[in-house]
């Protein structure tokens, strides 16, 4: 059950959005056991977003995944979301940031996991 929001002050066009989120849905198969299948993806383009003062384009990235997972796994992730990021909006590496959650309690269809 992942979840990655995206927050950008850059614009997304609809065909970007599709892109990004069907790339997302490759990329969480990073994590062992996760799955395009359970991903739920926002994208909120446009957000009032300043980063080390300016508002030059930047985003962040927030993945929150129900269960575990491993350093490296982690660590490969952030370079997937960066790339694609990088590559579908033309953001530095430098001025995204990639944060992640790791649940215990997960809700879903009127109960927890």
């Amino acid at each position: 059950m992942p979840f990655i929001d995206l927050k950008t002050n850059a614009a997304v066009p609809s065909d970007k959005a599709e892109v990004i989120k069907a790339q997302f849905g490759e990329a969480i198969a990073d994590i062992p056991g996760k799955s395009e299948n359970w991903l739920m993806v926002d994208i909120e383009p446009e957000h009032k977003m300043w980063f080390k003062g300016d508002s030059a384009p930047a985003a962040m990235v927030e993945v929150s995944i129900f269960g575990s997972a491993t350093a490296g796994a982690l660590e490969t992730l952030t370079g997937h979301i960066t790339d694609i990021v990088k590559s579908n909006l033309g953001i530095a590496e430098n001025r995204i940031y990639v944060k992640y959650e790791l649940c215990t309690n997960w809700g879903w269809n009127g109960s927890n996991f």
